[in-house]
């Protein structure tokens, strides 16, 4: 995901955010539709409904995210849009230490965007902070649509969804550039970095591990982000940054980690 980021925020040079949001998913979706073939049979109008919630979601929070790498580094990009799904995390759960870790996790924030206050690119932390926003929308409604539809058929018909919301604004925001053999190259790599292998891990991973596991997982996000920001755009982060981005890691492990006393018996 963080290296299909990168290479995103090289074609949103290029295509803007929109054209590179759009190309992205327009791309993923024969790839998903060819792997999972859905079928639309004998659903309720609840399973539609979810998704299409969960596509318009999709295509927002990818959106957002992408206008925030107009703006801001990949690894304060992905460190601020974390606070959306470490969020959601403390807020289910009951234990008082999750306030310390999201108090940790705000002061990380603060140290990423470690600068002068004139030099903060606010538009760029709050396209970031809207995407965690819609990003914890994506896991409570991904988790939704996950049960009633089997397989990738849910995700398949939501980047749909997304592509149908995002593709009429591409078109006007990149126009003919989006049908470059450079810009399909380079969009049919982020497709399947950003948008086919992440998704489709995702979903099966949540099917064979539990939500705490996973949860530590993905609170490497961040780092990894910085990494490839470093090697593919030799983005350099200081000292205080990396102790910000250290501090919202290590929030989300307290507060996806579960004690023994508290594990469920399996």
């Amino acid at each position: 995901m963080q290296f299909g980021g990168a290479l995103a925020a090289k074609l949103i040079r290029d295509l803007g955010a929109v054209g590179t949001v759009s190309l992205r998913l327009a791309l993923a979706v024969p790839i998903l539709l060819l792997i999972a073939r859905p079928s639309l049979r004998k659903r309720h109008p609840r399973d539609l409904l979810s998704v299409v919630a969960f596509g318009i979601v999709l295509g927002m929070m990818n959106l957002s995210f992408y206008l925030s790498l107009e703006r801001l580094p990949l690894g304060v990009a992905v460190t601020i849009e974390f606070i959306g799904p470490l969020g959601l995390a403390a807020a289910m759960s009951r234990r008082r230490r999750d306030v310390f870790a999201v108090g940790a996790a705000a002061l990380g924030v603060v140290l990423v965007n470690g600068r002068e206050l004139s030099a903060v690119n606010w538009l760029g932390v709050g396209f970031a902070a809207l995407a965690g926003v819609l990003w914890a929308c994506y896991i409570l409604l991904s988790a939704e649509t996950g049960r009633r539809f089997a397989q990738l058929d849910g995700l398949a018909l939501a980047m749909v969804v997304s592509t149908l919301v995002t593709a009429p604004f591409g078109f006007i925001s990149a126009g003919s550039e989006l049908l470059h053999w450079h810009s399909l190259t380079l969009g049919l790599a982020i497709a399947v970095l950003s948008s086919v292998l992440p998704y489709s891990l995702e979903t099966l991973a949540l099917r064979r591990m539990s939500p705490a596991v996973f949860g530590i997982l993905m609170s490497l996000e961040p780092a990894v982000g910085a990494t490839a920001g470093f090697l593919i755009l030799s983005q350099r982060l200081g000292i205080i940054q990396l102790v910000g981005m250290a501090c919202v890691v290590g929030a989300s492990i307290a507060i996806t980690r579960t004690p023994r006393s508290e594990a469920p018996d399996i």
